[in-house]
């Protein structure tokens, strides 16, 4: 007899999880989301050699908007603000700090699995976004070697996301850039959107 109340209310809850969500299958969304940004850079030419790794992370922020054509199907655009890791730097003979700082606009391609209440997602944009690094070594007195361009690069990444009270949808995801301005740069998001 438990059994069968059992299955008849996974049965009656997946109704209505299905039911609440038949109307919010495709359209407009609007988001946003923290993370926190980890950027690697092995060797930076301007210092000779002085300066072998960077590595560090900083907190990040992004605000897209999307649509979604089906629950598979969905192209989104996003402001990302990867903030700006800086650290102190203790290298061979030179001392001093550094500052990495990227932020631009990303469009995606998105293709989403709906499990039930659970959605895994895959996702692949590209990057177009400014980046500055500033490198202030202290046995060069007030001098700072600066390097600034614009740069575009592939960024993807996978996830996982669930739908709350039928417009409310939370995600975490992993996202990778793959740069030519640093040798490892990836970002972990927490993000909210609202599906009109």
């Amino acid at each position: 007899m438990n059994r069968i109340v059992a299955a008849a209310t996974m049965l009656a809850l997946s109704g209505a999880w299905t039911a609440a969500n038949a109307e919010n299958e495709s359209g407009f969304y609007v988001g946003g989301g923290v993370g926190q940004f980890n950027v690697q850079i092995d060797d930076i030419d301007d210092t000779d050699e002085a300066i072998q790794r960077l590595d560090d992370d900083d907190t990040s922020w992004k605000a897209f908007v999307g649509y979604r054509f089906n629950p598979y199907l969905s192209l989104e655009a996003a402001y990302i603000d990867f903030g700006g890791p800086s650290d102190k730097i203790e290298g061979s003979g030179s001392s001093g700090d550094y500052r990495v700082e990227a932020s631009g606009f990303a469009p995606y391609v998105i293709g989403t699995l709906p499990l039930g209440p659970v959605e895994l997602f895959a996702k692949i944009g590209y990057y177009f976004y400014d980046v500055d690094l500033s490198v202030d070594l202290d046995d060069l007195g007030d001098d700072v070697i600066r390097s600034s361009s614009s740069e575009q690069d592939l960024l993807y990444g996978v996830g996982v996301g669930m739908t709350f009270f039928e417009h409310m949808h939370a995600r975490l995801e992993y996202e990778q850039i793959d740069s030519d301005v640093v040798d490892d740069a990836d970002a972990i998001w927490l993000s909210g959107a609202w599906r009109f």
